[in-house]
């Protein structure tokens, strides 16, 4: 139950409710702040799987360009464009 105090200012009187009120207000802003913890942490959770996912392509795109890069240079000491020429022994 609310506590109350009447107090007489200038022959009116006033009555004061001593009851703590900011118990609704606050149970309010706590459910809000709750629902804003929640949504939060679901986006944190997507943006860490998200990051996950873009380090195991980024280890997998290394790996692809490793293998490109070794079988571009197979091919290069292949080719018979591609060999270094000795200039010296070509003019003798």
């Amino acid at each position: 139950m609310d506590q109350t105090e009447s107090a007489e200012e200038d022959g009116v009187f006033t009555t004061i409710s001593l009851a703590d009120d900011s118990d609704s207000g606050s149970t309010v802003s706590d459910s809000k702040l709750d629902c804003e913890q929640v949504m939060m942490n679901a986006d944190m959770e997507e943006l860490s799987a998200r990051v996950d996912a873009v380090k195991e392509e980024n280890l997998k795109l290394k790996s692809e360009n490793q293998v490109l890069g070794q079988y571009i240079e197979n091919l290069m000491s292949a080719s018979s464009v591609f060999q270094t020429t000795d200039t010296k022994s070509k003019r003798k």
